[in-house]
């Protein structure tokens, strides 16, 4: 297996008013899982691709276990079945007119594999990803599961040094979204191989990664563990990116306080400075109904949400959905009592 190095890697396209990716750099351990968050149009999507050799940087390295991959200084540039790479497509991207055994062989053929040993790696291939027996089936017969399982399928059955997924989960429903997420958890853990992910869904990458990097505009905004990632957003667009819907003004008051406008001092993470006027953000589980909780906010509309009742609350100038008991008839135009359980402020402006 292999790591994955990039170093200050660069790339415009023609006409466009800046550069997609921005003197990016990032390391993937050998046998980690990786991926690249951010809203559309951030750059995760290229990154991928000039990883997999299908798009080519204007500057920077592409380093993939001891081998370089690219290097625009040096003038080196693999073709992508050089790479030893496997890749998974957003739109599945099965050959209608070729079998489940033959889009799964491509690969293979490519590399001239001898045909016996190609018709059992295919075997083991459409196994693992629990499609055995479905070999002679057309695409057209499958499920979009089972569609998105062939192009796993054939993404591996080279025996590939690292596994990139363009957003290979986005196509499914919610139901088949988890299954099929945990399958590619336990195939990596079987076949111990570089994983890298490209997606916009948060609760996707938290679930999949080891190691999640925030990107916004071509740059890295913030990288690290999901549960770093999530307990301290080092700015505001990675809180609010994160799910940070609430925003309150107010004045710092200390290392982890911070008084609101409305008045009160609640105690949160206070980031990037020591005194002045900031913002608190607020995720929604981050707000919540107490008694004689410092904030007062009316109830502008309560509705059933399966094991509790959401309600949306005007607080301190801001809009917030609090979570209520399913037993709490809380009604619109009621006043209610909160209290901030985290959150993080940032300076304003």
């Amino acid at each position: 297996m292999a790591g994955v190095s990039v170093r200050a890697l660069r790339k415009r396209y023609p006409g466009a008013p800046r550069e997609v990716l921005s003197d990016l750099s990032l390391e993937l351990a050998d046998g980690a899982v990786g991926a690249l968050l951010g809203p559309s149009g951030c750059g995760k999507t290229t990154t991928l691709r000039a990883i997999a050799g299908l798009e080519r940087a204007d500057a920077g390295e592409i380093r993939i276990g001891e081998r370089t991959a690219f290097d625009a200084a040096r003038g080196i540039d693999l073709p992508p079945e050089q790479r030893r790479l496997g890749m998974v497509f957003q739109a599945y991207a099965v050959w209608p007119h070729m079998t489940v055994a033959e889009n799964v062989a491509y690969p293979l053929r490519l590399r001239r594999v001898p045909a016996r040993e190609r018709h059992e790696r295919v075997a083991a291939a459409l196994e693992l990803v629990h499609l055995g027996g479905l070999g002679a089936r057309l695409p057209s017969q499958l499920s979009g599961g089972q569609q998105q399982r062939v192009a796993l399928a054939r993404a591996i059955v080279h025996a590939p040094d690292v596994l990139l997924l363009d957003e290979p989960l986005s196509n499914l429903d919610r139901a088949l979204r988890d299954e099929l997420g945990a399958e590619i958890a336990a195939l990596r853990r079987r076949l111990g191989v570089t994983v890298l992910l490209v997606t916009h869904d948060q609760d996707e990458a938290f679930s999949l990664a080891d190691e999640v990097v925030v990107m916004r505009d071509g740059r890295i905004e913030q990288r690290g563990a999901p549960e770093t990632l999530f307990a301290a957003p080092a700015t505001r667009f990675v809180a609010t990116f994160l799910g940070a819907q609430v925003a309150l003004e107010g004045t710092v008051e200390g290392p982890d306080a911070v008084r609101l406008a409305a008045g009160p001092v609640v105690r949160c993470r206070v980031v990037g400075q020591g005194r002045g006027a900031c913002t608190l953000l607020l995720r929604p589980h981050e707000l919540v109904l107490e008694e004689g909780g410092p904030l007062e906010g009316e109830v502008e509309a309560a509705s059933f949400a399966g094991d509790h009742r959401a309600l949306v609350v005007r607080v301190a100038g801001a809009r917030a959905r609090v979570a209520a008991p399913l037993e709490t008839r809380i009604e619109p135009g009621a006043w209610v009592r909160l209290g901030v359980r985290g959150g993080s402020a940032f300076p304003s402006g």
